[in-house]
């Protein structure tokens, strides 16, 4: 509907009740294009019935049509696209007719909007669960990786065993405990600490001591030639 200037939009409101398998059309042409229109129509869906309404009440030169769907979806979808639709130079006017239906057809509207309501919801109880699922396997699997970290962290490095590596108060900085015993579960790291403990004690056992102290700078010889 036409908006004007300083007005809020004017809303019309469909229920299951207003709309209808039944449609009428009016502004059309009255040239004899009622196949045309037929084929128009269908597009959209099987039509059971196309006639022309001449006891309706229509402008000159225009011609009113009944429209019989198979279905009410596809009632509904034509109406929406053919609404306002050029033809042959007019624009057609689609509205439901829900007075033409029978008792039966009005239940059988209702069942399948019930059914449709029921199967919208059920999708979207369906999709909330699978994502709690999936929220709970991502945490699953979470906790489980942070206690495999741990276990290996724990493997790898045990502080009962690095606390044996510092030194007395009471002994010199190159003292060790006994290299028979394994620091590690691994074998290859066991062997280097042993390597380092022998070279230590043979530079212990020898008395040699680090320089402490910068080393001393060598005197620069000045070769240049004086003029």
């Amino acid at each position: 509907m036409p908006r004007y200037k300083d007005e809020p939009p004017a809303v019309r409101v469909y229920t299951v009740c207003d709309e209808s398998r039944y449609l009428i059309v009016r502004n059309v042409p009255a040239l004899g294009c009622g196949d045309e229109l037929l084929k128009l129509f269908a597009t959209y869906g099987d039509v059971e019935e196309c006639k022309p309404m001449d006891e309706e009440d229509c402008e000159p030169y225009t011609d009113v049509y009944w429209i019989k769907f198979c279905l009410d979806c596809n009632a509904r979808f034509a109406k929406k696209k053919l609404d306002e639709y050029v033809f042959y130079g007019n624009r057609l006017q689609v509205s439901y007719a829900p007075h033409f239906e029978s008792l039966s057809d009005t239940r059988e509207k209702l069942e399948a909007r019930r059914k449709e309501v029921l199967a919208r919801s059920n999708s979207g109880r369906f999709k909330g669960t699978a994502t709690s699922s999936s929220v709970g396997l991502v945490k699953s699997s979470a906790n489980a990786s942070s206690s495999q970290n741990s276990a290996v962290g724990q493997q790898i490095f045990n502080p009962k065993s690095a606390s044996q590596l510092i030194p007395h108060a009471d002994s010199s900085p190159y003292s060790r405990v006994s290299s028979e015993l394994d620091y590690f579960q691994s074998h290859s790291m066991n062997q280097t600490v042993r390597l380092v403990r022998d070279k230590l004690n043979k530079i212990e056992s020898s008395g040699e001591r680090p320089q402490s102290g910068p080393a001393v700078k060598k005197a620069r010889v000045d070769n240049r030639r004086r003029i």
